[in-house]
C-alpha cells in the first residue's frame, strides 16, 4: 500500500520526537546511571541531581509528544505497539515515575537517602537500557497475527532477542557517554568530579562504536543478510572493521 503525503510527514515527525529524546533526555538518564560510580560524597551527588533537576521533566515531553503524535497519525500501529509490548512500555514508565520521585525526594528526606539513591540509578539505568531494546525490536520486527497483535509467548522475554539486547547495550553506552559529557559540562572545572567524567567520554565512545559495529554485523549476517546475498566483499569489510574498532579499543583503553 502507498503512504500518502500525510502520512510521510507524520512519520518523520514522529521520528525526530523520538530522535528529540534520545538526544534530549540521553544525557540525564545516563548521569543518573553514572551517579553512583562517579559521585564521591554528597557534594558530588548533589552537584549531579542540579544539573538535571530543571530539566528533566521538559525532556520527556518528547516522549508523551511521540506517543500522542502516534496514536493521531497511526492508530493501528499505536494499538499493536501498545498492546504488544504492554509489559515493556509499563516497566519504562514505572522507572521514570520512580526516577522523577527519588529526584525529588532524595534532598528532602535524608532518612531515606541510600533508598532514593538507588531508586534513582535503577530508574535512569533500566530505561536507557530498555529503550535501545525496543528501537531493536523495531528494526528487528516483531511477529503479527491477521488482528495485528504481536505474537509472544512470555511478555518482555521474547523481546529480549540478540539483536535488540545490542541495539539496548547501544543505548546505554551512548546515553552513559552523553551523561559524562553533561556532568564534565556542569561540573566545577577543577573538581575531581569534572576530571572524573572528562575521562570517561572517550572510553565510552568508544566502546559504543565498537557495540555499533556489531550490531551492523548481526544485521547483515542473521538478522537481514539478504541484505548483503552475493557481496562477499561487504562482509569481509565489515569483519575487518569490527577488529579495528575491536583494537582501538583495547589500544586506547
Amino acid at each position: 500500500m502507498d503512504a500518502s503525503l500525510f502520512q510521510v510527514i507524520w512519520f518523520w515527525l514522529i521520528a525526530l520526537l523520538i530522535g528529540g529524546y534520545f538526544v534530549l533526555d540521553g544525557f540525564d538518564l545516563g548521569a543518573g546511571a553514572l551517579y553512583p560510580f562517579i559521585a564521591k560524597n554528597e557534594k558530588d551527588k548533589a552537584i549531579i541531581r542540579r544539573s538535571i533537576g530543571p530539566v528533566w521533566d521538559g525532556n520527556e515531553v518528547w516522549l508523551l509528544t511521540a506517543g500522542g503524535a502516534l496514536f493521531a497519525a497511526f492508530p493501528m500501529a499505536y494499538a499493536t505497539t501498545f498492546s504488544g509490548f504492554y509489559l515493556a512500555i509499563m516497566l519504562v514508565l514505572f522507572c521514570l515515575i520512580v526516577r522523577a520521585t527519588a529526584l525529588e525526594f532524595r534532598s528532602r528526606d535524608k532518612k531515606w537517602k541510600k533508598i532514593w539513591d538507588i531508586l534513582f540509578f535503577l530508574g535512569s539505568a533500566l530505561p536507557a537500557l530498555l529503550l535501545g531494546v525496543a528501537a531493536g525490536n523495531v528494526l528487528q520486527g516483531v511477529p503479527l497475527n491477521a488482528n495485528g497483535d504481536v505474537i509472544v509467548n512470555i511478555p518482555v522475554i521474547d523481546l529480549l532477542t540478540l539483536f535488540p539486547l545490542i541495539c539496548g547495550v547501544l543505548g546505554l553506552v551512548l546515553f552513559l557517554a552523553q551523561g559524562a559529557a553533561w556532568i564534565a559540562l556542569k561540573a566545577p572545572e577543577k573538581s575531581n568530579l569534572h576530571k572524573r567524567a572528562a575521562k570517561l567520554k572517550a572510553p565510552f565512545q568508544i566502546v559504543a562504536l565498537v557495540v555499533f559495529v556489531a550490531a551492523t554485523v548481526v544485521v547483515l549476517f542473521l538478522v537481514s543478510p539478504e541484505m548483503v546475498a552475493g557481496l562477499a566483499i561487504v562482509r569481509y569489510a565489515l569483519a575487518a572493521l569490527f577488529v579495528i574498532a575491536l583494537v582501538g579499543a583495547i589500544v586506547m583503553k
